[in-house]
């Protein structure tokens, strides 16, 4: 999640999606396991070794090239919603935050459609640190709604800060909305200061 605070009144975050670098090498991963097991799968059916590594057409086709058969079209499988993802950018979007209108606008590409929320900053009770440390850590900011008991979350699916640097942001926004800050462990929020210049 990426701040610009282009004036005192607006702040605009931009949120990436799915076009990240590890689905990137997933997907590669997954397209050439895919279609060496449908290769291998094939190879055991014709005995005909169509891959330059190993004897596939020795296999059995039942059950082993069935097996790996099955293992190439579940792959690819995944291997095209993965690649689908990428390539709509799933998840990415923006929140921004204009105080001479006291509105919030939140967007989402979602896998058919844009996900778009729209609020006043009285609809706002808190911002809420999201925080949880061990082996599936997770590190987010949200919004506490009036009226709500589920937290609206601001920060991007899978991204990971620095634990510091979402505790600044977080703060930074709950004084930005006048609003209290949940979950604070590491700073204390009355102390900053919005900056004039955009940060990340």
């Amino acid at each position: 999640m990426q701040s610009n605070l282009s004036s005192f009144n607006k702040i605009e975050q931009k949120i990436n999606g799915s076009r990240k670098i590890s689905n990137y090498l997933i997907g590669g991963m997954l397209s050439i396991g895919g279609i060496g097991f449908i290769l291998a799968a094939i190879s055991s059916y014709t005995g005909r070794d169509l891959l330059p590594l190993g004897n596939p057409s020795t296999l059995l086709f039942i059950p082993q090239g069935i097996i790996m058969g099955a293992y190439g079209v579940i792959a690819n499988l995944l291997n095209i919603y993965l690649w689908y993802l990428v390539f709509i950018n799933f998840g990415s979007g923006y929140n921004f935050f204009d105080k001479d209108s006291q509105s919030v606008e939140i967007k989402r590409k979602g896998l058919f459609k844009d996900i778009e929320v729209k609020l006043n900053f009285d609809e706002i009770k808190s911002v809420k640190l999201d925080i949880s440390e061990g082996f599936n850590p997770r590190r987010r900011i949200a919004l506490v709604l009036k009226g709500r008991k589920k937290a609206l979350p601001l920060s991007g699916a899978g991204e990971l800060k620095p634990l510091l640097q979402v505790e600044e942001e977080g703060a930074r926004l709950a004084k930005f909305l006048n609003v209290n800050l949940e979950g604070l462990k590491s700073v204390s929020y009355t102390h900053l200061t919005l900056p004039t210049t955009p940060y990340v």
